[in-house]
């Protein structure tokens, strides 16, 4: 009897443990090389670009030019991973507000469907979630080289419950979020 009671009591602590392991097993299926990638989000303040890059982010991209249609994307970014060159303001778009980056940290993008439109280009359509809100869209992609994957997808602050309305009259409500994105092939 003293072991199912221990068993019981070390029961959500063993669920704990296949969860960590898990995550980490899904880290380490990354594809994306974050050292070699960029993630960009332009928008403009006063009508002034200003780009900020998204530090942490990884994923899978299946890629095979024989077979586009066949390909996939995941992606993954730490929503409190934006750096406006500011530690004030990168604060400031971790609120609720903004990201709410401690409910909703990681904003996320799941293909559903490649199309090939040329040699080299091809449109990812998918699922991009962001503060809990999913939108489906497409983004057109140029590949190089089989590994490498440029591309911009513009998207609506409003359309994800992204800022502070006290805001709206500084900031543009389009924010272009630009990206290459360098696989690893494995």
């Amino acid at each position: 009897m003293n072991h199912i009671r221990n068993m019981r009591a070390s029961w959500p602590w063993s669920w704990l443990g296949l969860l960590l392991v898990s995550m980490a097993a899904l880290a380490a299926d990354s594809n994306i090389d974050a050292a070699k990638s960029t993630l960009i989000a332009t928008f403009k303040q006063e009508g002034v670009p200003v780009d900020a890059p998204f530090k942490k982010f990884s994923g899978r991209i299946v890629y095979d030019a024989t077979n586009v249609a066949a390909a996939s994307a995941a992606l993954d970014v730490e929503t409190g991973s934006l750096d406006i060159g500011d530690e004030m303001y990168s604060a400031e778009v971790r609120k609720p507000a903004w990201f709410d980056s401690a409910k909703f940290p990681t904003a996320t993008f799941r293909s559903t469907a490649i199309k090939p439109t040329s040699a080299g280009h091809f449109d990812a359509t998918g699922a991009l979630t962001i503060k809990g809100r999913v939108l489906t869209v497409t983004v057109p992609i140029t590949v190089q080289g089989n590994t490498a994957f440029d591309g911009t997808l513009s998207i609506s602050r409003k359309a994800f419950g992204i800022g502070d309305p006290a805001w709206n009259d500084v900031l543009d409500d389009k924010v272009n979020v630009r990206f290459h994105l360098v696989s690893t092939g494995r």
